[in-house]
């Protein structure tokens, strides 16, 4: 705890130092301390642990919980109280320490109490020495984080059990582990005028545009947010104004797929308190492909994509497409199908339109309440869903057997591609509204303006439905739809900067804050 001996009265030119706004460290001890103590508002976690090296008086300023405690007894009191510098002057004393002493790996000169301040909330420990006007930084963090672990999401069969934790230092260690590259570079900064969270840009310096990481710094230094808690607070302002529906920043939690984004000319943005990294620009394709992909036999794995896209398709389309057949087009169902459907609507409550809607609505519910439940007992939403709500409204007539059929396979396909599951629930409802209203020309009206609105928004300056549209043929054959071999794949590097496309002048960027290069 902090040392209970009084400090003394501060001179009235000390007092008038202070007030008059300026933030450079003093030369005189009491001073400093005095004046950390106040703009922590004495707070209760404040520590600061006076004591003498040669007849030098010091001090070591640090937050409760936020160090080690070996490493502050064996890396600053027993070098400074064991062997310290033979020297009388106070400031040659402690520029000696700073120069000789070999206290610790992390160690910083601190000139002005804003980043005094910073720095002790940081995990730092301050050293101050009376009669020097600066103070040095020790990184010696030792605040409690969780262990690196599996992740949660992008679970995978074959590849790296390694997710993020929520230490920005941390994963930018297991990024680093992972490409042994000097070209790697990351840049640290704080974001937030009150949080000054920690974010780290990296990125590779001969795969990504300079223009790109000059935007993404740009932006994320003007950000006007007191308090960053997540990354998720940043991507709004990283993104466009107009990205609703479809984000245009990759989240992972897995170290290799940030590393492989990296290496294909990408910039990623690691947030410390949160285990998800930003990787842009990202592509619509990109949502399709998992690591597994490739791990397994490029047939298999051409397979599965396939199979992502159109269950995607089918999760976003399908209730809107079955409420305007039954409602308009029922001659497009064959006779038997449309016989047990006309059954089975017969004891229905409620209209197909209406009783589509009333199951989406009880399905997302469903999905929400599971999600939020404890583990223990989120296994009664199923049982309550497959009974009550499945099973029971069908058997009373509320609901019709198909409809609840449609409702449940679409849900199971919207969990085939995780990460568009907020879009193709938001698109789901559209062309349930959509067909119900007029048919399968509202269905294909919805269908050709969100697929022009995909196509015509681009990414800093790389379009986002690429390699498609525009066509990218080498980067289709290569690894979209289907994938070659290693062999063929190691033969040449495909980056975003060479997809068909990419704004060669500034026009392409500018709605993004940079200018792109003439490759």
């Amino acid at each position: 705890m902090s040392n209970s001996k009084k400090l003394p009265d501060l001179s009235e030119k000390s007092v008038e130092s202070i007030n008059s706004g300026d933030s450079r460290l003093a030369a005189n001890l009491n001073i400093n301390c005095s004046e950390v103590r106040r703009l922590m508002n004495n707070s209760s976690d404040l520590i600061i642990k006076y004591f003498s090296s040669d007849g030098h008086k010091m001090a070591v300023i640090t937050c409760e919980g936020m160090i080690g405690k070996a490493e502050l007894a064996n890396l600053i009191f027993r070098p400074l109280v064991s062997a310290p510098p033979k020297i009388q002057d106070d400031n040659e004393f402690f520029t000696k320490v700073c120069s000789d002493l070999p206290i610790a790996e992390e160690q910083k000169q601190v000139y002005d109490y804003d980043s005094l301040c910073l720095y002790i909330m940081s995990g730092f420990a301050v050293l101050l020495c009376d009669g020097a006007g600066f103070g040095i930084a020790i990184g010696i963090q030792g605040f409690a984080h969780r262990s690196v672990d599996e992740p949660s999401t992008h679970i995978n069969l074959r590849a790296s059990r390694e997710g993020f934790i929520e230490v920005v230092r941390t994963n930018v260690a297991m990024v680093r582990r992972r490409m042994k590259s000097p070209t790697l570079k990351t840049i640290m900064m704080t974001v937030g005028e009150r949080s000054k969270t920690d974010v780290s840009v990296c990125y590779l310096t001969d795969k990504a545009d300079m223009n790109i990481v000059n935007a993404v710094t740009d932006k994320l230094k003007n950000i006007p947010l007191n308090t960053i808690a997540g990354g998720e607070y940043l991507q709004s302002f990283l993104e466009d104004d107009d990205s609703v529906l479809f984000s245009q920043i990759y989240t992972t939690e897995r170290p290799d797929v940030f590393v492989s984004k990296l290496y294909e000319g990408r910039v990623g943005i690691i947030v410390d308190g949160t285990p998800f990294a930003l990787v842009l620009p990202c592509l619509f394709a990109e949502n399709f492909v998992t690591m597994d992909d490739y791990t397994h036999k490029p047939y298999f794995s051409a397979f599965l994509r396939i199979i992502r896209f159109f269950a995607f398709i089918a999760g976003a389309v399908l209730p809107g497409l079955y409420v305007a057949l039954c409602n308009f087009h029922p001659e497009m169902f064959r006779s038997a199908l449309l016989l047990n459907i006309y059954s089975s609507e017969q004891t229905a409550a409620y209209p197909v339109f209406g009783e589509c809607l009333i199951m989406y609505i009880l399905y997302e519910i469903m999905r929400e309440a599971g999600l939020r439940l404890p583990q223990s007992i989120g296994h009664a939403v199923s049982i309550v869903g497959g009974l009550v709500i499945g099973e029971i409204s069908v058997s009373a007539g509320l609901m019709s057997a198909p409809v609840v059929l449609i409702i449940a396979a679409t849900g199971l396909c919207s969990f085939a591609v995780p990460d568009l599951y907020d879009s193709c629930m938001i698109l789901r409802l559209v062309f349930i509204v959509a067909g119900g209203t007029f048919g399968l020309f509202g269905i294909t009206a919805v269908g050709v303006v969100i697929f022009f609105r995909m196509c015509s928004k681009n990414t800093y300056g790389v379009p986002y439905t690429a390699p498609f549209a525009p066509v990218t043929l080498k980067s289709i054959i290569r690894d979209t739809f289907r994938r070659e071999s290693w062999k063929k794949l190691s033969d040449t590097d495909m980056t975003v900067q060479q997809l068909s496309g990419k704004a060669k002048s500034g026009h392409g960027a500018e709605r993004t804050g940079g200018n792109e290069q003439d490759k």
